[in-house]
C-alpha cells in the first residue's frame, strides 16, 4: 500500500538551479523546504555557500539555512536526527516536503538512515586537524592508507573531512570505519521521490562562472576575511574559502584566487554529479523542464 507522505527530493550539481526548482513546488504544494547543504547550516558563511536570497528564504520557509554557528560541531548523523524529527513535525501539517541541497551523504542521511557507530575522541579529532593544517593533507592521507585500506579506496580523497574522520575513528576505537558501513537501509514512513536537474557541460560551467563572479562582486574577499580568525575549521577548508584565504596569505593573486574556485567548483560539481548518478531511484531533467518536472510527481503522487 502506498504511503500516504511524499519527500520530494531534489538533487544534482551546485548552481544547477535547484534552489529556484525547490521554491517553485513549494509554491505548488503549499509546503516547506528542508536545506541539506552541508555549508549552509552555517550563519557566518553566507556569500561562498550560495545560501537562498533573502526574497528567495520569504518565497518558502527553508528549515537548516543558518541553522548553527561554525563554532558547533554537527555531524552527518546530527543532521540525520534533526531532519528526522523535523519531517515528522512537517508532515502533521503537509503531505508533501520538499529537501533539496548538493551534499550526497547529508541526503542518504535522511532518505535510508546512517549506520550506529561509537563516539570518538574528540581530542583525536583536533589532534588530526592541526597534523592537517602544518603537515597538509598528504600525512592524513599516508595513516588512513595504512590504518584502513578499504576506507581509503572509497572516501572522496579531496574531501578532508571525510579522511579526518576515517582516521579518526581508527584512532579512537581500534577498529575500521570501513567495517562498521552496512549499508542497510533504514525504512522511512514516506514515500521518496528524487529528481536530478543536470544539462550539458558548457552550460554548467557557465552557470558556475557566473555565479562566482556574482559571490566576489557580493564581497566574498570580505566575508573571508571576517572568518580568517576560524580557518582552521573543517567547514572553511571547502571551496571558496580555501582559494581566498591563499590570496590573503599572499600566496595567489585575485585573479588567480578566482580562476582556482571557479575550476575547483567545476570539479566539485562533476564528483556530486558521480556521486548522484549511482542512485537509480533519481528522474533527471534540465533544469527549465518545470512543466515536465511537475507533471511527473503529479503522476508518482497522485496517480
Amino acid at each position: 500500500m502506498r504511503l500516504k507522505k511524499d519527500l520530494i527530493v531534489i538533487v544534482g550539481p551546485t548552481a544547477i538551479g535547484k534552489t529556484s526548482l525547490a521554491i517553485q513546488l513549494a509554491r505548488q504544494f503549499s509546503t516547506e523546504i528542508i536545506s541539506a547543504d552541508s555549508r549552509q547550516f552555517f550563519k557566518e558563511m553566507e556569500i561562498g555557500t550560495a545560501k537562498p536570497s533573502p526574497e528567495e528564504l520569504q518565497a518558502a520557509k527553508h528549515h537548516f539555512i543558518n541553522s548553527h554557528s561554525i563554532n558547533t560541531f554537527f555531524s552527518t548523523g546530527d543532521f540525520e536526527n534533526e531532519a528526522i524529527n523535523t519531517l515528522d513535525l512537517l508532515f502533521k501539517q503537509h503531505d508533501q516536503v520538499i529537501m533539496v541541497g548538493g551534499s550526497g551523504l547529508y541526503i542518504n542521511a535522511v532518505c535510508y538512515g546512517l549506520d550506529d557507530l561509537p563516539d570518538t575522541d574528540l581530542a583525536i579529532r583536533a589532534k588530526l586537524n592541526e597534523i592537517l593544517q602544518h603537515q597538509g593533507i598528504e600525512e592524513i592521507k599516508r595513516q588512513l592508507q595504512q590504518a584502513d585500506p578499504e576506507y581509503f579506496a572509497k572516501v572522496d580523497q579531496a574531501n578532508p573531512q571525510r579522511m579526518v574522520r576515517g582516521l579518526e575513528f581508527f584512532l579512537s576505537t581500534g577498529s575500521k570505519l570501513s567495517a562498521h558501513l552496512t549499508n542497510s537501509r533504514k525504512q522511512r514512513p514516506f514515500n521518496i521521490i528524487k529528481i536530478g536537474l543536470h544539462t550539458e557541460r558548457e552550460k554548467l560551467y557557465e552557470r558556475i562562472n557566473l555565479r562566482v563572479d556574482q559571490m566576489i562582486g557580493a564581497g566574498l574577499v570580505e566575508e573571508v576575511k571576517n572568518l580568517l580568525p576560524h580557518r582552521t575549521l573543517n567547514a572553511l577548508r571547502t571551496v571558496g574559502y580555501s582559494e581566498i584565504f591563499d590570496y590573503l596569505d599572499g600566496h595567489s593573486t585575485l585573479e588567480h584566487a578566482i580562476s582556482s574556485i571557479k575550476q575547483n567548483t567545476r570539479r566539485f560539481a562533476k564528483r556530486q554529479l558521480t556521486w548522484f548518478r549511482k542512485d537509480q531511484d533519481t528522474k533527471w531533467f534540465e533544469p527549465d523542464d518545470y512543466p515536465k518536472i511537475l507533471a511527473y510527481l503529479k503522476e508518482r503522487i497522485f496517480g
